[in-house]
């Protein structure tokens, strides 16, 4: 009878634990995927709870999220406040990362080329389309650079990596902002471009392209070996991206004077060490859960993310955020209820 009540016991545990596990389902920016599908495999492990994160573009979290067809949306391009309450939705930032120009340059290394912002517009554009153009040889006189047509490659879909990238363009070029402007798709003037879906699509075409160009977070570079080029930044120093120069960027945000959604522009920072283009991701929620288990689960999973997931941060040169500013996040998190209770803490 004991070993009977035991087992019955040990059956009603499992089924008790299999029953409390929750699915949250979001989608959106492609920037941060390699960092939240880590997040997601271990809190899977340590909780239990499964996390799916489609890498579908900001555009496509977005509107997924406006939907409600997500249970939290990803961006890169930070909404407005205006845009937030319309919609009922919360925003915070979970890392800061880096956007670096991409190359497949015949005998071109790694780090080895050198381009200022007005060139890198300027080959965007369309006016510099060979890479032995006098432009590119100027700041990069002792490599051999060949007479190749330069391919231009960027983003099919709507996304926040593609207004990162072209607000640095518009911050360093009146040409290109006046003709092309920022945001999560542009009209791309060059004649030779080539697109590809999320900051994967865009690795894979400059992989395979030979004399091509494009732009991807950092992490991108890294795991598909691609090379990438040094940049000069605002105090007119050329640098290589790394975690430490994305550190050196993200050290001049001051988060207290970010609006409602803690929007705040990353571009083009001052200090002798900073990564020009430097841009924050985004997590975008509904104020009213539905589900009071799921949103506070939710809440708990970025909770853990910020407090153990630092390092796998890091691990992927991306920048965590400051502990000060987490307390400012977590705060806003008491907009967020279910039948008007608050889920956090």
């Amino acid at each position: 009878m004991v070993k009977i009540l035991a087992c019955l016991c040990a059956t009603l545990l499992t089924v008790s634990s299999v029953a409390a596990q929750v699915t949250i389902n979001g989608a959106g920016a492609s920037f941060p995927y390699p960092l939240y599908s880590q997040w997601a495999h271990k809190y899977n492990q340590v909780t239990g709870t499964k996390i799916n994160y489609q890498s579908i573009g900001s555009g496509g979290g977005i509107a997924q999220i406006k939907a409600k067809t997500v249970d939290f949306g990803g961006t890169d391009e930070p909404l407005t406040p205006e845009d937030l309450d319309n919609s009922g939705l919360i925003q915070f930032p979970t890392v800061m990362g880096g956007v670096v120009p991409i190359i497949n340059v015949e005998g071109i290394k790694t780090r080895e080329l050198k381009l200022d912002g007005i060139t890198l517009a300027h080959i965007f554009l369309g006016l510099v389309n060979k890479w032995d153009d006098p432009a590119i040889k100027k700041l990069n006189p002792d490599l051999k650079l060949p007479s190749q047509a330069i391919t231009v490659a960027h983003r099919t879909d709507g996304s926040g990596t593609t207004f990162i990238f072209t607000s640095y363009l518009a911050a360093v070029s009146p040409e290109w902002k006046n003709k092309v402007g920022a945001g999560k798709a542009v009209k791309w003037p060059a004649e030779n471009s080539i697109g590809g879906k999320g900051n994967e699509g865009v690795a894979g075409q400059v992989k395979a392209v030979k004399g091509a160009i494009g732009y991807v977070e950092y992490a991108y570079a890294l795991q598909n070996k691609i090379p990438y080029a040094q940049l000069m930044n605002r105090a007119g120093k050329y640098v290589a991206p790394s975690i430490e120069t994305f550190q050196a960027a993200a050290a001049n945000a001051d988060w207290t004077k970010a609006p409602k959604g803690f929007s705040l522009s990353l571009i083009d920072q001052p200090g002798d060490n900073s990564w020009p283009i430097v841009g924050a991701t985004y997590i975008l929620m509904h104020k009213e859960q539905p589900d009071a288990a799921k949103g506070k689960e939710i809440l708990k999973f970025f909770d853990w993310a910020f407090k153990q997931g630092s390092q796998m941060a890091k691990d992927l040169h991306y920048v965590p955020m400051p502990e000060k500013v987490v307390k400012m996040v977590e705060d806003s998190w008491k907009e967020v209820k279910s039948g008007g209770k608050p889920l956090w803490p």
